[in-house]
């Protein structure tokens, strides 16, 4: 269900070969024991850090929003944390298309699973919805060890080499499916497939409502509440997360409390409530270098208005 079109050897042209470099070069490194991926990937994270600007004003913009209670300090500390936890999301993305996948299976806590073996059994699939947090392509693969049958919206890559990388890469432990095919959405419920989903990103005004989220209006899209009517689904959280430690990792699953409630806009404030709730899980571990906050109501000024556009 991926890019099946693309192959390798349509990428042999020279302005892919930087990319061809770095795959490699990750692959290199996927092959050395996890501490080490882990030490590379923080240090990765660090010199992204100093030379990412524009994205570490993004970051910076979010976390003083979003966590008004730390000190400027300890604001700093998180920003340098969130590029730490985005460097070793490289490599876990890395380990996810390539690492043997009984590496993982010591080491992952399965919380609360019961809750979708329980909507599974209804047979209308499940809306599995999920959070960009740094180890999200381990997550699938971690999630394919509890054997449920998964198919993951994603959104298509401008750089068609880079589509067909990570298609492929996912394609290891899911169903990659283009976020606008509908009918192949529908086609996943009905054979009781998990929908991956994430709805955490601005994707401009159209199909979105101004709801809170970290206490700040942001564009929720409403098309949550349209795939549940697709087939009925219900709609369960998937939180993954690294433990503190680095010794292992945790996916729970949780109900978003009142969805649906028969309102899309108010279906969107729980979304977000829920999202939050599990980014605060392990809130340096979410991908805040992204605008979240980019379009505004009306009349109101562009937080990021020092950011270059991205």
């Amino acid at each position: 269900m991926g890019n099946k079109e693309a192959r390798w050897s349509d990428f042999l042209a020279p302005k892919y070969w930087l990319i061809w470099v770095s795959i490699g070069i990750l692959r290199l490194i996927c092959a050395l024991p996890l501490h080490w991926g882990l030490w590379i990937g923080k240090h990765l994270g660090r010199l992204l850090h100093r030379l990412m600007k524009t994205r570490r004003h993004i970051t910076t913009v979010n976390i003083r929003l979003c966590f008004p209670e730390l000190s400027p300090e300890e604001q700093q500390q998180r920003v340098k944390e969130v590029f730490e936890n985005n460097g070793i999301g490289l490599i876990e993305t890395g380990w996810s298309y390539w690492k043997d996948e009984n590496v993982f299976r010591k080491i992952t806590e399965f919380r609360h699973f019961d809750l979708l073996d329980r909507q599974l059994d209804q047979g209308n699939g499940v809306i599995l919805m999920g959070w960009h947090f740094s180890c999200l392509d381990l997550a699938g693969l971690l999630f394919s060890l509890h054997g449920k049958p998964c198919s993951t919206l994603y959104r298509k890559h401008d750089n068609p080499m880079l589509e067909w990388f990570f298609t492929s890469g996912r394609e290891r432990f899911s169903f990659p499916v283009e976020r606008k095919k509908t009918r192949q959405m529908l086609r996943a419920m009905r054979n009781n497939h998990c929908i991956w989903y994430a709805p955490d990103q601005d994707l401009g005004r159209k199909g979105t409502a101004f709801v809170p989220f970290f206490g700040h209006p942001a564009a929720t899209t409403l098309a949550t509440t349209k795939m549940h009517q697709l087939n009925n689904a219900p709609l369960i959280r998937l939180d993954c997360w690294r433990k503190p430690d680095n010794s292992g990792y945790i996916l729970e699953c949780s109900e978003v409390e009142g969805f649906p409630s028969g309102s899309e806009e108010q279906d969107a404030v729980l979304i977000n409530k829920s999202i939050e709730a599990g980014i605060r899980k392990a809130p340096s571990q979410y991908m805040w270098v992204h605008k979240r906050f980019k379009t505004t109501p009306s009349g109101e000024m562009n937080v990021y208005k020092k950011a270059k556009n991205t």
